[in-house]
């Protein structure tokens, strides 16, 4: 209570100024006079009672009203250095500090299915660090469900990578506990929909243990899930703004394909904070070009990449919807209109640079993409770019986003068809958006 006393001190002699400029006005000097009453105040009673003044003599002028000011934007710096701080590391050896290392690729441009890449590059991280483990549902004996880690229990052993049952509480649980030990650990959640399940200990816990903390404790677990496109009401694949929006304090990456989502691992393993990747699960087949580097090139996160050029639309999003995306892109090229595609990467981070605000900048026009539900990933996709970024500033059309339906997807492709946006749809907004801004040309 020692500050508070002080706080409330500073406070009472500077509204002994004010009263003294405005004796006249009954309401402000009943207001101070109520401040001696205030018994044992914190400094955030402190403020609000300050905060009540300002608002009750607005029109007031006076070097007492200024000083008053002053005091409030101190007071308020301060408890915001105390409660706006540590949520993320902010050490040497924070994620967002990872060296960058660039994919490099032999001349031959050898060709991979996704899984392989993701195998060969756990086979390099395994051999790299001897304190790193990683255990799931079906992951030691056959390697994964999608074979990512085939083969490896048996070259690094079962104490290294090993299953564990049907219990996704006590997977998170398991791996928050190694991690402040110092093991560096892949705790994997077998689908994204499972996620419910240990929802508990990573929004309660993992989350908040830096932060509750102000930084002595960390636990960089490393939470591997595989989602997007997926069928049927129990496998929907794509609540992410139930993570984002929950987990702040975990660094949530959700890479366009394999190879990104290795140079991820590279990241992350090097850092002491901790993220949930997010796989696509239609993509472990899908042809990649194998890194000639594997298991060292590092993905920056919070830092979006363009992967087409265009002039006309700024098209945002992540993960499987990529895919679309490049498809309604190769149709409205046909058509004269150029969409500039930005794959986000990471949602938490978001856009560290501003990237896709400078995209907007040159097409004045936008729209965000991507399977989760109306209002969700993509209202904070907007909202960091429009509100955050000042992006409003250079929009000539409606800004649009392209989501999934608020149902869940039924079983099926039928299911999936209906319920998940694809190329069509993606043609349509776009299409639509340049005709209402041309009507004559489109």
């Amino acid at each position: 209570m020692d500050p508070a006393i002080i706080d409330k001190k500073e406070l009472l002699e500077l509204y002994s100024n004010i009263k003294a400029e405005h004796i006249d006005r009954s309401e402000v000097v009943n207001h101070i006079n109520a401040l001696q009453n205030l018994s044992n105040p914190l400094l955030s009673h402190l403020l609000k009672h300050a905060e009540d003044l300002q608002m009750m003599a607005f029109d007031a002028d006076g070097k007492s009203m200024e000083a008053l000011a002053t005091w409030v934007d101190l007071k308020k710096a301060d408890i915001d250095s105390r409660y706006n701080t540590q949520l993320y590391s902010n050490t040497k050896d924070s994620a967002l500090r990872t060296a960058i290392v660039a994919k490099k690729y032999s001349e031959e441009k050898q060709e991979a299915a996704g899984f392989q890449i993701l195998n060969k590059n756990f086979d390099k991280l395994f051999e790299k660090y001897d304190n790193l483990y990683a255990f799931g549902e079906d992951l030691g004996k056959i390697g994964g469900v999608n074979q990512g880690m085939a083969g490896l229990q048996a070259k690094y052993g079962e104490e290294r990578i090993f299953d564990v049952g049907i219990r996704e509480w006590t997977i998170v649980g398991q791996g928050i506990g190694m991690a402040m030990r110092g093991q560096k650990v892949i705790a994997e959640i077998q689908y994204l929909d499972y996620i419910h399940y240990a929802f508990s200990p990573l929004a309660d816990d993992l989350a908040t243990l830096r932060y509750r903390s102000n930084g002595l404790q960390k636990a960089p677990c490393i939470i591997r899930t595989r989602g997007h496109r997926l069928e049927g009401i129990w496998h929907s694949g794509s609540p992410l703004a139930m993570l984002i929006n929950s987990m702040r304090g975990i660094y949530i990456c959700v890479p366009r394909n394999m190879t990104q989502a290795a140079g991820m691992y590279n990241t992350l393993l090097q850092s002491d904070d901790p993220a949930i990747v997010v796989e696509c699960l239609n993509g472990y087949r899908k042809k990649e070009l194998m890194p000639e580097n594997i298991g060292e090139f590092t993905i920056p996160l919070g830092s979006p990449e363009v992967l087409t050029v265009g002039s006309d639309v700024t098209l945002v999003t992540y993960g499987s919807c990529i895919h679309e995306a490049e498809l309604a892109i190769k149709a409205l090229a046909k058509r004269g209109i150029s969409v500039e595609l930005i794959d986000v990467q990471t949602l938490l981070p978001f856009d560290l640079e501003h990237r896709i605000v400078e995209s907007l900048k040159k097409t004045n026009r936008i729209v965000f993409l991507d399977e989760d539900l109306p209002g969700g990933t993509t209202a904070f996709m907007l909202q960091k770019v429009l509100e955050e970024q000042g992006g409003y500033e250079f929009l000539d059309s409606k800004p649009q986003t392209i989501t999934a339906k608020s149902e869940r997807p039924p079983y099926g492709d039928d299911g999936d068809y209906y319920n998940k946006p694809h190329s069509k749809e993606i043609y349509d907004v776009i299409s639509k958006m340049m005709k209402e801004s041309n009507p004559s040309k489109y």
